[in-house]
């Protein structure tokens, strides 16, 4: 980061470090820059005889801090403006640097949307920890969650989202999309993800999930149906899918026993999603479209499983 001018470094001058700035630390030694600006770098704007870009590398450092905490377009300008330690984060000195407007962070999301860019960020990161020993391919648990999307009608167009449907969990009705992903199932991290509306099923998905050199499958009660089993039979893969009791009979105690052990197994799969909506804050879709918070959730997925293996790449020298 560049040399901070007096304006700033009155700020650096500070009894305690927060656990955002140990945060903001720690992910700033793990995120592999050199290997994501590889790939954003030939479709960035290069400087011409118009206004001259922002730094890639600042822009990057912005848009992941969108992730982490939270900020819409606007109240990341605004948090920029506001928070010394954003702007250090990002490379920023309010001293001598004039600070990205909305529009302008909002430019560099669709940049990354229109090339696809988020899921090539995706791969590279994930291309990263299975050079590092941490993502496997000896299981997948497999799963789904719910994200909400906003009911309200009161926009431009005065209607929901069209590309995003109601479905019954339970007793109860959700309208959103579904997020669907792959889990390495010793290590925790997400291998593969698909975005589809909310009335999509879960086993709709069940293949995509699969990297194909799995030698055990999990997942819950909702993937047990024939033509899963029937899958893993037909691919030699071990069947750890949790069963469901029939209509009007419990259970035998071999199933029970059995489901309990796949519980056990595929509990580390859940922990994807906590990471998302419990450490990021992300409960509810930003955007509309699908394809849009398909490629917020690869960044997403693509950032939780750095934070998960932030110790094990920390001790690693990362």
């Amino acid at each position: 980061m560049k040399q901070l001018s007096f304006a700033a470094s009155e700020f650096a001058k500070k009894p305690k470090q927060t656990r955002r700035e140990k945060f903001l630390l720690e992910m700033d030694a793990v995120v592999p820059w050199p290997r994501l600006l590889s790939v954003i770098e030939p479709n960035y704007p290069k400087a011409g005889n118009g206004r001259r870009p922002y730094e890639l590398p600042t822009m990057l450092r912005i848009h992941f801090m969108q992730q982490w905490f939270g900020y819409s377009d606007a109240a990341m300008e605004e948090a920029l403006h506001e928070v010394p330690l954003l702007r250090r984060f990002a490379g920023l000195d309010a001293g001598t640097d004039t600070m990205p407007d909305e529009t302008t962070i909002l430019n560099f999301r669709h940049l990354l949307e229109r090339h696809a860019l988020s899921s090539v960020l995706f791969a590279e990161i994930n291309g990263l920890l299975s050079e590092r020993g941490l993502l496997l391919r000896e299981g997948s648990t497999v799963d789904a969650t719910l994200i909400a999307a906003p009911p309200s009608t009161k926009n431009r167009e005065g209607k929901r989202d069209p590309e995003m449907t109601q479905t019954k969990k339970g007793n109860q009705w959700y309208f959103g999309m579904k997020a669907h992903i792959g889990v390495d199932d010793q290590s925790g991290l997400v291998h593969t993800l698909v975005g589809t509306t909310a009335k999509d099923s879960d086993i709709s998905q069940f293949t995509q999930l699969l990297h194909g050199e799995e030698e055990r499958v999990s997942a819950d009660r909702g993937y047990d149906y024939p033509q899963v089993h029937a899958h893993l039979q037909e691919s030699l893969t071990e069947d750890w899918v949790a069963r469901k009791s029939k209509p009007n009979q419990d259970l035998d105690a071999w199933t029970r026993g059995l489901n309990h052990a796949i519980a056990k197994l595929r509990a580390i799969g859940e922990h994807p999603f906590r990471i998302l909506k419990r450490q990021f804050g992300y409960t509810q879709v930003r955007y509309r479209g699908l394809s849009k918070n398909t490629a917020q959730l690869f960044t997403l997925f693509a950032l939780g499983n750095l934070y998960q293996a932030r110790r094990a790449l920390l001790a690693s020298g990362a």
